[in-house]
């Protein structure tokens, strides 16, 4: 997933949220991750497009440019322990946001994926992701006996489209490490607008999941039920989460840039209901600063 064109209004842009966000629901972390280093991109495009040197000399600019745009920095993630928990976990990830000619990327949680159809509106392809979606029996008290549930890689296809500062985005997630994590889908309205170095994003969206993910995640069988003293809980495939994203990132300099990004989700149906459950709405947050060669 790459955003590196420029952010006009007027005419289409590229600021790729293919993936829209996501974490600690079905997509959301990777999603999160993505966009906000998507965004990123985009603005340091719109920045450089935008600064005189970028037109100064156009065959000079055409010698000097490179297919590679290569931008690294630390980051933070803030987001629910488990699915509908009350309890958060921080930790360190890192902003790496690499493409080659906008084809092949590495961003992210996105360890490598290609977009196998692109314009300058446009991107259609498959990534391999890792999720780190989890739950542990040792997170709390209340999950003894319901088993662990892992995190692990994914397949991600994606496809999004942008006119002017609008863009839509739909990611399908497919568990293929055999964790029971199944498939989810993620659909996301974003409308962005660049205010002097800022960059300002927001728009709502939705996560559908099949009902593998919501049996492994918010279903109590009567084993589990048995071993934890959870009620029996029966779910089925359904909309998961419906939830806002916001975004917002500033240029710092010709390299540097910071970008903070936020979910702020309501899970709904089984989700919502499943005695696993303790708290309803759900907060996804990633703080980042990136280094663009």
């Amino acid at each position: 997933m790459t955003a590196d064109t420029t952010l006009r209004f007027g005419k289409p842009t590229r600021v790729s949220l293919r993936t829209t966000l996501r974490f600690g629901k079905p997509a959301r972390m990777s999603l999160l991750l993505a966009a906000a280093l998507g965004l990123c991109a985009a603005h340091a495009a719109h920045a450089d497009d935008a600064s005189p040197n970028a037109t100064t000399d156009a065959s000079t600019g055409a010698a000097t440019d490179s297919k590679w745009k290569i931008g690294v920095g630390p980051g933070v993630v803030i987001t629910p322990k488990y699915p509908g928990s009350r309890q958060l976990s921080v930790f360190p990830f890192p902003a790496l946001d690499i493409s080659y000619d906008d084809r092949i990327f590495s961003q992210g949680p996105d360890v490598l994926g290609v977009n196998v159809l692109r314009g300058p509106a446009y991107h259609v392809g498959a990534a391999l992701t890792f999720d780190f979606q989890m739950r542990k029996e040792s997170d709390d008290p209340r999950l003894h006996g319901l088993g662990d549930v892992n995190g692990g890689p994914k397949l991600k296809l994606f496809a999004d489209y942008t006119w002017w500062a609008f863009t839509g985005s739909v990611a399908l997630y497919q568990d293929i490490a055999g964790h029971h994590q199944g498939t989810t889908v993620s659909t996301d309205f974003v409308a962005s607008a660049p205010v002097g170095g800022w960059l300002f994003s927001v728009g709502p969206g939705f996560t559908w999941a099949n009902g593998t993910y919501t049996r492994t995640f918010f279903g109590v069988s009567g084993q589990q039920s048995a071993a934890s003293g959870l009620p029996t809980y029966n779910t089925s495939a359904g909309v998961r989460d419906v939830h806002m994203n916001a975004m917002v990132t500033y240029d710092f300099s010709k390299h540097w840039n910071g970008s903070v990004s936020a979910t702020f989700g309501r899970l709904e149906h089984d989700a919502a209901n499943s005695p696993i459950t303790e708290k309803r709405f759900e907060l996804n947050t990633l703080a980042s600063v990136n280094y663009k060669f």
